[in-house]
């Protein structure tokens, strides 16, 4: 029998990574975001954008700032019982948006500020990441945010000072490398 043709096409596009088939499996439990760091910053959780990803909303799933605050921890990917690829899904979704024209500037700020911090240092800072960005895109959430971002500096889960890995140079050299071969952050 011929393979009936797809009544989704947008799940197809997103499913079109390794993996990605099994966000048909997806129970909709919401452990994806209640695992996420950045979920309280995200318009729709995890959770949501995948069953709006099945009811075909290719242009409100798009437009929506969820996958460009995911931080890519892979917590969510660990957690989820239905071993959905969460974390690859959120870089597809930003690589159909940006395709589809449907990013802007404060949308992709936090991405924009993580790579930045990489180039600089090596890795991120989280301090400075969270600051940074807050103040900028949100600055009444970054004064509810103070409490917990003291609490981490005190307990030394965070640090006031960045500091850079050893071998930036040999990192620089990398990341200048892949953008030469066309490569994007």
């Amino acid at each position: 029998m011929p393979e009936e043709p797809s009544t989704n096409p947008f799940l197809e596009e997103v499913m079109a990574i390794p993996g990605g088939e099994r966000l048909k499996s997806c129970i909709q439990c919401g452990t994806c975001g209640g695992s996420c760091p950045s979920g309280d910053a995200m318009d729709h959780t995890p959770r949501e954008i995948f069953a709006m990803i099945l009811a075909g909303m290719r242009e409100e799933v798009l437009k929506s700032n969820t996958f460009w605050f995911c931080v890519s921890c892979y917590y969510c990917t660990i957690r989820c019982p239905q071993e959905i690829p969460i974390t690859d899904i959120m870089y597809q979704l930003k690589r159909l948006a940006i395709q589809a024209g449907y990013y802007t500037a404060s949308i992709t700020g936090f991405s924009e500020t993580f790579v930045g911090q990489v180039e600089t240092y090596g890795r991120s800072f989280e301090l400075g990441l969270a600051t940074g960005h807050y103040l900028r895109h949100h600055p009444i959430q970054s004064i509810r945010m103070s409490p917990l971002m003291l609490g981490m500096v005190t307990r030394g889960r965070m640090s006031f000072t960045p500091k850079r890995i050893q071998g930036i140079r040999q990192l620089r050299a990398i990341l200048r490398r892949a953008k030469e071969l066309g490569g994007a952050w």
